[in-house]
């Protein structure tokens, strides 16, 4: 459930900052809150495979875009560019991250990242700001690449914490039983 509100609330953040500032923050928006999005959605995918994934994304994708223009009516076109361009990383994300399904989990995540972060960085801007704008697609891929490799190592770092104190937990009730 934490990687649901982390991407929702990374995604609205993102399209209500872009409404308000434009292109300036495009880059910063792909460090911070793509490369996030990008990550959630790998754990969500483990959490969801075989129960429902493609629908359950698409439903959180829709939710974000509209969140977004609840807040914000005139984030309008920046909530359907976001939502035209996740849901056409969702799928590349899929199909990359289930090919790499032999591999350890974090090069599954960050190898997925960097084909969903180019169509992602290609798709959005080309919608948003209606046109090729070559530094903001080079930029926000480079960030969201990066960003996605440090939101990774903060996913495996808390993953591991939440799993070692389940064990400690599960140690500490046997003993009081």
């Amino acid at each position: 459930m934490i990687y649901v509100i982390l991407y929702l609330v990374a995604i609205v953040i993102a399209n209500l900052s872009i409404a308000a500032f434009g292109p300036s923050i495009a880059i910063i928006n792909a460090f911070l809150f793509i490369g996030l999005d990008l990550t959630a959605r790998d754990q969500l995918h483990e959490t969801w495979r075989g129960n429902h994934l493609f629908l359950k994304m698409s439903i959180l994708i829709a939710t974000g875009s509209i969140l977004s223009w609840l807040l914000n009516r005139n984030s309008g076109s920046i909530a359907m560019a976001s939502f035209t361009a996740f849901a056409a990383t969702a799928i590349v994300d899929a199909i990359v991250y289930h090919q790499l399904g032999k591999y350890p989990r974090w090069l599954r995540v960050n190898g997925s990242n960097i084909p969903s972060a180019g169509v992602d960085s290609i798709v959005f801007p080309t919608l948003a700001f209606g046109g090729l704008l070559w530094g903001i697609i080079l930029g926000q891929f480079l960030a969201k690449i990066i960003g996605g490799l440090v939101w990774s190592l903060v996913f495996r770092w808390y993953d591991k914490r939440i799993s070692t104190r389940s064990l400690a937990e599960e140690g500490s009730n046997i003993q009081t039983s």
